[in-house]
């Protein structure tokens, strides 16, 4: 049982790393793209805000994902080890292929399937599950409809400035984009937090479910260390595939983006920054003008979004599936 504990703790520690170098891109993209800051500059500002957001805003996010979701006196340790690996697997295909997938869906897809298979249906938190679900599938809508709007509001008020308002937007972005790096880490960043605290709590290191202090800075070193090391294909995804990125639309995105997000952590309610990045940026390219966005893209992503629960639910309910069979002694 040591050795499982042992490749469960490395296979967490693996996916938060992971987590940083492919939604490290979400926050950077239109930044970059916008020429607002050199990619280093932007990576930096991100890691370093990623990092201290926990001990500024809390770990509510946390708290959900490792006990709201599920009954943890039923869980066994197969069902960790179950949800990281389909999560791990779901991550790295989506990666390769440069496609915007949310970590988020995978992790919950992932150990709603495996706490199911392992102790049935009444192992989930039905009230948790909806606040999740809720929290999952209406920030996309959300930060669409945001973007629209705020975007409408600045060309308005635009339209009175000179041509210097470009440099305003640019210089503007240091604080949407910090802003938007605190977001994520109070949020997004905290899948892991929770998943690797309720992996001590089920092995008897911590009494009750509470976030020891070490498993905090742990997890934000390896998600800013991760976000450091980027993630370029995705980077392009969102910088480029939508429409060129000017400072206005930049400037925008990161602030709608980081309203939405910051107001569902307060909420303890899970999102996908990758999500409510990506919308915020159709909502404010289709403030311009509809056509502007390309909308396959959007399909494309769509797509990974709705396929990404299910798919890591069967995968993760497979694979616990077959470990307990095939290694009972173990698990």
């Amino acid at each position: 049982m040591s050795l499982i504990i042992a490749i469960v703790i490395v296979l967490i520690l693996c996916f938060t790393f992971l987590n940083g170098i492919t939604d490290s891109s979400n926050i950077v993209a239109t930044m970059i793209s916008s020429r607002a800051m050199t990619p280093r500059m932007a990576l930096w500002i991100t890691a370093i805000a990623e990092f201290i957001a926990p001990f500024i805003f809390g770990v509510n996010v946390a708290n959900t994902i490792g006990s709201g979701i599920v009954e943890t006196e039923n869980l066994k340790m197969g069902v960790i080890f179950s949800t990281l690996v389909s999560a791990l697997i779901w991550n790295l295909f989506t990666w390769w292929f440069g496609i915007p997938s949310s970590s988020s869906h995978a992790l919950i897809g992932g150990i709603i399937g495996a706490a199911v298979m392992a102790a049935g249906v009444s192992a989930i938190k039905v009230d948790g599950l909806v606040k999740v679900i809720i929290g999952l599938f209406s920030s996309p809508l959300i930060g669409l409809v945001s973007g629209f709007i705020l975007m409408k509001i600045v060309l308005y008020f635009g339209s009175f400035a000179s041509m210097g308002v470009n440099q305003f937007f640019k210089r503007a972005q240091f604080i949407t984009a910090l802003s938007l790096a605190f977001s994520y880490g109070t949020n997004d960043a905290q899948k892991t937090l929770g998943i690797m605290t309720l992996t001590l709590y089920m092995i008897g290191y911590i009494q009750n479910f509470q976030i020891p202090l070490e498993v905090i800075v742990v997890n934000s070193a390896l998600i800013s260390l991760g976000t450091l090391l980027g993630g370029w294909r995705l980077i392009r995804t969102l910088g480029a595939k939508f429409y060129r990125i000017r400072p206005v639309h930049a400037f925008t995105t990161q602030l709608t983006a980081a309203i939405v997000i910051l107001a569902n952590s307060f909420l303890g309610a899970p999102v996908s920054t990758t999500q409510v990045v990506s919308s915020a940026i159709m909502g404010v390219g289709s403030a311009e003008r509809i056509s502007k966005v390309h909308w396959g893209v959007a399909k494309e992503i769509g797509m990974a979004w709705i396929l990404t629960i299910p798919s890591t639910a069967l995968v993760s309910a497979g694979f616990y599936w077959l470990i307990t069979h095939w290694f009972p002694q173990l698990f």
